[in-house]
């Protein structure tokens, strides 16, 4: 199979879909993949469409045709367009009854995507109505090509560009009557299955609503939006029909959703028509689920969540009077109230995005007109969150309630400060006072209490501490589930318990005990422990042996490592507390209990393979040190040693041998250089002996396994030692080392791509040069090799690795500014020198990458790059680096339509070169690369 033709293609396609060799298959495969590729496949795909020799043939030919006008439509000369267009319009024309539904779309989808991209093509729609409408076989591809159509506009594989995207929208708006009526008239067709249509019809009209391209004084007196809302109020409707009317109507309601001003009259009386109609819904709705029919009774509630998304700002409107449309969260609240808690789901958003208003807007008036709508919501939310009543033991981690339960909890602490969490925990509180409470409620009261438990003021003393003794009290056969929940509640309440010093010994026995129970309460009480040492640090600190003594005892807890872990976090925020000569001997205890295993791990000569999460895993013991290490941070003068100076450098000779041991496990790397990290931090200067081995270690491993981590280490060392004069010469030793791996790494292909943590942890380690020796970094020869390794890495569309490269750029030239700092005189005619020399390559990346590759949100780092590079060359040298840069980017898109007018770009280069902020470069360069998109 070298050469493309029909009957090789032919030949591919069967041997790829009939065949039962999985060799020959995959041979296939990859060459029908080069074939799609190739300048030959326009015609091919065209003729086998023409043929309709099978379905898999038709398949791969309208596929084919597809990808090719989305993705490589500029192979194409423009005067090809047209044939290819009355092409496609004949396979459209072609299509009837037999053809597979998945070969409609894909033609569909093609003649959509080429009337979006040929300009040539000035009325498409009509054009396709004028020659398909009058034949009734065409009528169901070229309403799928009417749905489509509006759908495609945003693709992101087409880059129509925003002034294409523009005309479009315009062309659309000026059909938009056409299709409305074409729509209609469908609807009243005999000669068509009429559920059939409808479905069509109601998916086509939803695809032009979304896009506004009816005024809203249009969009409720029309037959479809009659029709969608007559087909929802009738309980026999099938469920195909039901789903279509609601996007329909879903639609419909984002029309409104779009405005934060006040309407006109027409538009007023349109929406509260609107408004009327959704509301006769509710009896339909009820119908549902008197009938137990689930999907219709979330397409209600999806529904009424729309209404009030649509009116939301007319619900905030004035608390004084109250708009009609509040009538509207009463009926999301009804589906709040259904027995099934995924229906209740749907409607979170909406409370979440009312909780942020208010709170946001913080009127007490406005507040407390939306508080009976959130005291019925934690109302049912209480319900929802309750167990089965013969549920035994705890719920399951990862099972639909269990995530569910974990939703709620987020939505309870955004919405309780509407009611107040205090109002809250006492609603809770009665219902655990209230006779023959059964244990789901109980456990599901305690629950809500436990997400408002920490916003309650410390000095409460009505209600919490008849909780608190209540749950102390509690007997060993209370269910599993209702004690867990308690001892969660009792960790929330650690602020009030550290303001009532008198309850904390009680607190600490009950803990304790559940702590060593093997029922499953023990992760619970760890957690509840953790939170108590945070909140309680200096009234533990007497409690401290027998902190140690739950350290020395942790792997005889039933609890899993992030739990012990969050526990050693907890001991050691106690530990920084002691007086010094009670810190160091504890301290090293306790991280003795996690390296003396550790050191046994490499002592062992076993080659059996690492167990991930095991007590084998070295991580399962750093990540433990670690914890400890990075909390126990007592303040420390840096004239004084610090405890923990001798504690590192006595595990240095484990943690070295750790990492020759397991220097490919990339995992156990990354885990060993954050211990590293965060010794280095906590000591700061004082790790000074750990320097020169650390780096000849680091150094050699790196060029051999080319873990990231190492350099990320490497700028550690840089940020803490980098200002000693001693130690700058070995740093950048450490940096000449790093550098010929690092370039072999990325220069391989797709090297940027395939390796984005070197390129964040590289040009972050080249920014703390230039942050702490930049004059040493910048008159040596190092500098420019990185700066061009940066222009190329530009171009990288991963968030942090692209974030670094930016910095990068961004601290280099800062120190090319006018300044009367000393530091800025020595480096400023080394920076003005490379701006001026790569000045007009940076300005170019960084223009092409933001048109092309860089995401919309990583603009405001190419942004500032840009204004830092005109503070230090000035907008004469500015000027024609832009020029150039813009110059260079294509003035036509494939389709042949203007992408950027001379007028938008002398706009965007002039709003560059005027800018006194980075916000006002961000915001232009953001408006410019739409064109292209």
């Amino acid at each position: 199979m070298d050469t493309y033709s029909v009957d090789v293609v032919y030949q591919a396609i069967s041997a790829l879909f009939q065949g039962n060799n999985p060799k020959e298959q995959e041979k296939a495969n990859k060459w029908l993949q080069d074939f799609q590729k190739s300048i030959y496949s326009w015609t091919i795909a065209d003729e086998l469409l023409h043929q309709k020799r099978d379905l898999h043939a038709n398949y791969f030919a309208a596929q084919t045709m597809r990808n090719k006008i989305q993705n490589s439509f500029s192979e194409l000369p423009p005067h090809t367009h047209e044939s290819l267009r009355d092409s496609l319009i004949t396979h459209i024309g072609q299509i009837d009854e037999q053809t597979d539904n998945v070969i409609v779309t894909q033609l569909s989808l093609a003649v959509a995507d080429l009337a979006l991209l040929m300009a040539s093509w000035q009325e498409p729609i009509n054009d396709l109505l004028v020659t398909l409408a009058p034949h009734p076989a065409a009528i169901w591809p070229l309403l799928e090509v009417l749905k489509v159509l509006p759908e495609e506009i945003d693709s992101r594989y087409l880059r129509l560009g925003a002034n294409r995207r523009e005309e479009v929208h315009k062309q659309l708006d000026a059909s938009a009557e056409c299709v409305l009526k074409f729509l209609c008239m469908c609807l009243q067709r005999e000669d068509l299955n009429q559920q059939r249509v409808w479905n069509a019809a109601l998916r086509t009209y939803s695809a032009w609503l979304v896009i506004h391209a009816f005024p809203v004084s249009h969009v409720y007196n029309n037959a479809l939006s009659q029709l969608a809302f007559r087909l929802l109020s009738l309980p026999e409707t099938t469920g195909k029909l039901h789903d279509n009317a609601t996007e329909c109507v879903c639609a419909l309601l984002s029309c409104m959703n779009t405005r934060q001003d006040s309407a006109n009259e027409s538009e007023s009386s349109v929406e509260a028509q609107i408004f009327g109609a959704v509301c006769m819904l509710e009896t339909p709705y009820h119908l549902s689920v008197a009938h137990e029919d689930t999907d219709k009774t979330i397409n209600y509630c999806r529904i009424f969540t729309s209404l009030c998304d649509a009116f939301f700002y007319d619900l905030l409107a004035d608390p004084q009077k109250p708009h009609y449309c509040l009538k509207g969260l009463d009926l999301v609240l009804l589906c709040v109230g259904h027995f099934d808690y995924e229906v209740a789901e749907i409607t979170f958003h909406l409370w979440y995005k009312l909780s942020e208003d208010l709170f946001q807007r913080n009127d007490d008036k406005l507040t407390a007109l939306f508080r009976p709508h959130i005291e019925r919501l934690i109302s049912a939310l209480f319900r929802h969150s309750q167990m089965e009543s013969d549920h035994d033991g705890l719920i399951e981690e990862n099972n639909n309630f269990f995530d569910f339960r974990r939703k709620v909890s987020d939505l309870i602490k955004d919405v309780a400060f509407i009611v107040g969490s205090g109002a809250c925990f006492k609603q809770m509180f009665h219902i655990l006072q209230a006779p023959e409470t059964t244990w789901e409620s109980t456990e599901a009261a305690l629950f809500i209490m436990q997400n408002v438990a920490k916003n309650i003021l410390p000095d409460e003393n009505e209600v919490i501490p008849k909780v608190v003794e209540a749950i102390l009290n509690m007997s060993e056969q209370t269910h599993i589930a209702v004690r867990y929940t308690a001892i969660l509640l009792i960790g929330e309440l650690c602020d009030w318990i550290e303001n009532h010093a008198e309850s904390l010994e009680a607190v600490l026995n009950f803990l304790l005990y559940a702590l060593q129970q093997k029922n499953g309460l023990a992760p619970a009480a760890a957690m509840a422990l953790t939170s108590i040492c945070s909140a309680c640090r200096q009234k533990m600190v007497c409690h401290i042996s027998g902190l140690v003594e739950i350290a020395r005892s942790l792997d005889s807890f039933q609890i899993n490592n992030d739990v012990a872990i969050g526990l050693l976090k907890g001991i050691s925020l106690i530990l920084t507390r002691l007086p010094r000569e009670q810190l160091q001997p504890a301290l090293r205890e306790i991280v003795s209990f996690q390296l003396q295993p550790l050191a046994q791990l490499i002592e062992s000569n076993s080659g059996a393979s690492v167990q991930k999460g095991e007590r084998s895993d070295p991580v399962y013991w750093i990540d433990r040190a670690c914890a400890i290490i990075r909390h126990t941070n007592p303040d420390v003068p840096d004239t004084v040693e610090h405890p923990t100076v001798a504690i590192l450098n006595d595990a240095w000779q484990l943690i070295s041998r750790v990492m020759d041991k397991y220097q490919s496990d990339l995992r156990i790397m990354e885990r060993t250089c954050r211990l590293i990290r965060y010794g280095i931090r906590m000591v700061r200067k004082q790790a000074v002996l750990l320097v020169e081995p650390l780096i000849k270690q680091m150094v050699v491993l790196y060029a051999v396994q080319h873990h990231s981590c190492f350099l990320y280490v490497g700028s550690i060392l840089v940020d803490e030692f980098a200002k000693s004069s001693d130690c700058i010469g070995g740093l950048l030793e450490m940096l000449q080392a790093f550098i010929e791996p690092t370039f072999g790494l990325l220069q391989m292909e797709n090297g940027l791509k395939n390796n984005p943590d070197t390129v964040d942890d590289f040009f972050r380690l080249a920014s703390r040069y230039l942050d702490c020796c930049p004059h040493q970094l910048l008159q040596s020869s190092l500098i420019t090799p990185i700066f061009q390794c940066a222009l190329i890495a530009c171009s990288l569309d991963h968030r942090e690795a692209n974030s670094s490269v930016m910095k990068f750029f961004i601290n280099l030239l800062v120190w090319g500014r006018t300044n009367s700092h000393s530091r800025n005189a020595e480096c400023r005619p080394l920076v003005v020198e490379l701006a001026n020399q790569h000045g007009g390559s940076l300005v170019m990346n960084l223009i092409q990458a933001s048109v092309f590759q860089l995401h919309s949100y990583m603009l405001a780092d190419v942004a500032e790059v840009l204004h830092e590079l005109k503070q230090v060359v000035g907008n004469d040298r500015m000027q024609p680096f832009l020029a150039q840069a813009l110059e260079a980017l294509p003035k036509k898109n494939s389709g042949g339509y203007v992408t950027a007018t001379q007028q938008q770009l002398d706009e965007f280069s002039s709003t560059v070169l005027r800018a006194d902020t980075t916000k006002a470069i961000s915001q232009a360069l953001k408006t410019f690369t739409r064109l292209f998109r």
